[in-house]
């Protein structure tokens, strides 16, 4: 786990317990709402059948979570039965009865949204959010299995044949909760490299369109889908276009481009608003449409790149400083916004000739500066940016560790940090020779660096020298931060190439090997990262990584094999990694782990195999000697889905080189 999720919460943990919470909220509401009818516990079975009846009717599941999707459909369909004895029961409900359907519906509610999104998603979106996607199935499965342990079977009168039906799937949810799937290490890398805008092999169109037929995106309906379901994705995320969100529309355009198909701008066609999906034969005119929100505009304004916005929409988007236009991508020479009241007067007329109500809006005040809490706030951290520069020593201890715990603590903080000159310094303070403030500056540069313009302020500083200084020299958190901080860098494809000429990678296999736990991992995510960059794998090389890597995957206690293995695969891909990891033992150790791993490492050994032997069948050879062959056979009948189709791969690339 790199040091970004370490100082600042996983999004996908923050997202799973703020669920938890909210559920939890809605539990304490349900209890006391709930002591009401007891008859409201039958209207609750019949919500739920209506539920279950509805997810019956999806189809055509995206292929990467096809499995997990019918999976919990058929389990949903096994409580009909159940469903339908407590909706003819005709006793009366107590209270904990009705507590229980209602805690019993919300998986089910759940579930419904995330077949969904199965069902409607983005393609593109679903396999780069795989972990989050899988961690959502693991939620509603538990919750399911939760819920189901609490219903009073004996109150409603069920059935020994039913409750031995339902006994049954509740031992299956108890074994589906504890068991994940991976994402198929080939697709993961494939992402990893069409994702980057600069990478070398970016441009490779053999990948990317490798890439489209494993993601079903390779004719121009798909891509219409797909296109349609991208804009609903932005949409959904309120219209902020992240780092991430760009790369998943900059690999659909690379799709469309390879079937001649024009690029397109996710603001430029309007997804149907909300408040005319049961009224589709009243079409409002597209400029009446907020290219933001895509609904129809209530106060519309003008910014200075002379496109026309409702207020509420662009003042937010500038509130999160963007110094752009969203639809032209042009800087605005100035941020005030100037009333459109000629369109406001023909959008007024449009709705009265057409009998349509406008919808209630609050306007929103020009600016937050106006906010004296949010001034005092800015005021406060300006002070503290200049302390950094203090001649006192104790003064830029105290700052420098107030800027770090402020930079940890949400995105607002880290954007004003950087707006109030905050990174100059900070740097600075990298080539002192205090160890704490060493340490608090380098951690606060890496919570800075969250924010993807953050990156390239810290960049365009110089910091990656200096980063890298730290991480030779510093104290053992320091270091741990550095490769942390290298590694959030390098998610911009220019500074892979900048560390990697800059020395980075001989420190971060240094910690690699010689490191505590928790700085291996860093360093391991960070010279994963790297490697994507094909001169960067012969840097590694040629600085002793596949030592370290063997170590960590012979050391099964530190629990970083599938880790190691990861970085093997890319090695695996360059002339001078199989070369240099193609040895006998090796060879040896992967046919080991295939033999005794988990299934993930048997997942990530086989692949590594896969890619040696597809190159070289010199390898195969070696492994056969090795006894793979049975292993092989075991995990293209028991592994999981990757690994099955990796081993199937492998025993017909043994079965041709036996016959050449």
């Amino acid at each position: 786990m790199s040091k970004t999720q370490l100082e600042s919460t996983s999004f996908l943990e923050e997202d799973c317990k703020q669920q938890m919470v909210m559920d939890g909220e809605r539990d304490k509401e349900s209890a006391e709402s709930n002591a009401s009818s007891p008859r409201e516990g039958i209207d609750i079975v019949q919500e739920m059948l209506s539920v279950i009846e509805s997810v019956s009717k999806l189809r055509d599941y995206r292929r990467s979570h096809k499995k997990e999707c019918y999976g919990l459909v058929r389990r949903m369909k096994l409580m009909v039965p159940f469903l339908e004895e407590i909706k003819d029961f005709d006793g009366p409900i107590s209270e904990q009865g009705i507590s229980s359907l209602s805690n019993l519906k919300k998986p089910l509610v759940l579930a419904k949204k995330l077949l969904t999104t199965c069902n409607e998603g983005s393609k593109i979106y679903l396999v780069v959010e795989n972990e989050a996607v899988m961690m959502k199935f693991h939620l509603v499965l538990e919750k399911l299995w939760k819920a189901l342990k609490t219903v009073p079977f004996d109150e409603f009168e069920i059935s020994d044949e039913v409750k031995e039906q339902v006994e049954l799937m509740r031992e299956q949810l108890r074994r589906a909760k504890r068991r994940t799937d991976t994402q198929d290490i080939e697709l993961a890398m494939d992402m990893m490299v069409v994702l980057p805008k600069k990478d070398d092999r970016n441009a490779d169109r053999a990948i990317i369109e490798r890439l489209a037929k494993k993601l079903e995106l390779h004719s121009i309906e798909d891509l219409e889908n797909e296109t349609i379901a991208m804009r609903n994705l932005v949409k959904e995320r309120g219209n902020q276009v992240t780092e991430s969100t760009q790369q998943m529309i900059d690999l659909l355009n690379k799709f469309r481009q390879i079937l001649g198909m024009e690029v397109t701008d996710m603001h430029d066609t309007p997804v149907v608003p909300k408040m005319l999906e049961k009224s589709s034969s009243l079409i409002i005119p597209h400029e009446f449409l907020c290219p933001i929100t895509l609904e129809i505009m209530t106060d519309p304004v003008i910014v200075a790149s002379g496109q026309t916005y409702e207020r509420e929409s662009i003042q937010k988007w500038i509130d999160s400083n963007h110094r752009t236009c969203p639809k032209t991508r042009e800087t605005l020479a100035q941020l005030s916004l100037a009333p459109n009241y000629a369109l406001k007067n023909l959008i007024l007329q449009w709705c009265e000739k057409n009998n349509f109500e406008l919808p209630k809006k609050q306007i929103v005040p020009a600016s937050s500066d106006s906010d004296p809490s949010s001034s005092e706030h800015l005021e406060k951290i300006s002070y503290l940016v200049k302390e950094l520069s203090s001649s006192q020593l104790e003064v830029q201890r105290k700052a420098v560790k107030k800027i770090r715990m402020l930079s940890k603590e949400n995105p607002e903080n880290r954007i004003l940090i950087a707006n109030s000159e905050g990174i100059p310094p900070l740097i600075q303070l990298l080539s002192y020779p205090d160890s704490k403030i060493l340490e608090h500056a380098v951690t606060a540069l890496l919570n800075l660096s969250i924010d993807e313009n953050n990156k390239r302020l810290i960049t365009k500083e110089g910091a990656i020298p200096a980063i890298i200084e730290v991480l030779n020299s510093g104290t053992t958190e320091a270091k741990e931060n550095s490769a942390a901080a290298l590694f959030s860098l390098s998610m911009l494809d220019e500074n892979k190439v900048t560390i990697g000429l800059s020395d980075g990678i001989p420190p971060l296999i240094d910690l690699l090997q010689n490191g505590t736990v928790r700085g291996k991992k860093d360093a391991a995510t960070a010279l994963f990262n790297l490697s994507l960059n094909h001169s960067n794998k012969g840097r590694a090389i040629d600085a002793g990584i596949v030592t370290p890597l063997l170590q960590l995957v012979k050391d099964g206690n530190l629990g970083m094999v599938d880790e190691a293995l990861s970085i093997f695969l890319l090695l695996a891909s360059h002339p001078e990694g199989r070369n240099e990891i193609g040895r006998l033992s090796f060879i040896e150790t992967l046919v080991e782990i295939m033999k005794e791993g988990t299934p993930k490492n048997k997942e990530c050994a086989t692949s590594v195999l896969l890619e040696l032997g597809s190159n070289n069948s010199s390898f195969m050879l070696a492994a056969l000697q090795f006894g793979v062959y049975e292993h092989l056979v075991e995990i293209s009948k028991s592994g999981t889905n990757r690994a099955q189709r990796k081993a199937n791969s492998l025993l017909q690339l043994m079965s041709k080189a036996e016959h050449i």
